[in-house]
């Protein structure tokens, strides 16, 4: 199948180290992918977490107590930070990228869904890399995404996308604990496959991230479910996003 454009998700757990610190070479080997997709005419969106974490690695502790305001303050700051990470990378390899903020009420149908899509209809034909992330420093409780996995699906399905590719630090969904010799790694579901017995059995201690398997496993089979082939893969497993593109077997791949 050929692929024109795809939106690539990067969760905190795979930019970061066990320490919850960024880790720079994960950064650049992701910026390396994009660029390789590039030169062959594919446009990338990337959703990319990590805000919240590079701003607390600046901060460290706060006594602030509310934790709503918290990851607000540690959002505005790590935002920034992240985009001067980003910005760096990719004028490394000779690209552009432009940061493109969203809350849960911009995907609602009317003026803001609108413009949101000329936003990034506007930075693919410049070929710029839109890098998408949840406007937490503005995201009222009630109208924040589940987690970035549930933005990447939206965004997916708002750009007309030909392939999900959720990146995690495992390498997809198994029958059990990754570390169990007896578990087996489910290399194709289907978007209505009863394997939501196999999340609790795999799941893996999460670090910083807000989404956990099960809601990989809900959002990839959802986002399947609308035609678009989602990938649940490592995203520290060196050429994962470009061995997806080629249709290599690589992570659990979720169809219609």
């Amino acid at each position: 199948m050929e692929t024109k454009r795809v939106v690539v998700k990067v969760g905190t757990n795979v930019l970061t180290n066990r320490d919850n610190r960024i880790l720079g070479p994960v950064l650049r080997e992701l910026v390396r992918q994009i660029s390789v997709l590039n030169e062959r005419d594919i446009e990338v969106i990337l959703v990319s977490s990590g805000s919240a974490i590079a701003g607390k690695e600046i901060l460290g502790e706060t006594s602030i107590q509310d934790p709503a305001i918290r990851r607000q303050v540690y959002s505005s700051v790590g935002q920034p930070r992240m985009m001067r990470h980003y910005y760096s990378l990719f004028h490394d390899y000779g690209m552009r990228c432009g940061q493109v903020l969203a809350t849960k009420r911009d995907f609602d149908k009317g003026k803001h869904r609108d413009n949101m899509i000329n936003c990034y209809e506007g930075l693919l034909s410049e070929r710029i890399t839109p890098i998408a992330n949840e406007d937490d420093a503005t995201s009222l409780t009630m109208s924040m995404f589940s987690d970035n996995d549930e933005l990447a699906s939206l965004v997916s399905e708002l750009l007309d996308v030909d392939r999900l590719i959720i990146l995690s630090d495992t390498d997809g969904l198994y029958t059990g604990h990754p570390d169990d010799v007896n578990s087996r790694q489910l290399k194709e579901v289907k978007g209505d496959a009863a394997v939501e017995q196999y999340v609790m059995a795999s799941n893996k201690k999460e670090g910083e991230g807000r989404g956990g398997m099960a809601s990989k496993l809900k959002i990839a089979k959802g986002t399947a479910k609308k035609n678009i082939p989602t990938y649940i893969a490592n995203g520290k497993r060196a050429n994962v996003i470009v061995d997806i593109i080629d249709n290599k077997e690589v992570g659990t791949k979720f169809i219609l």
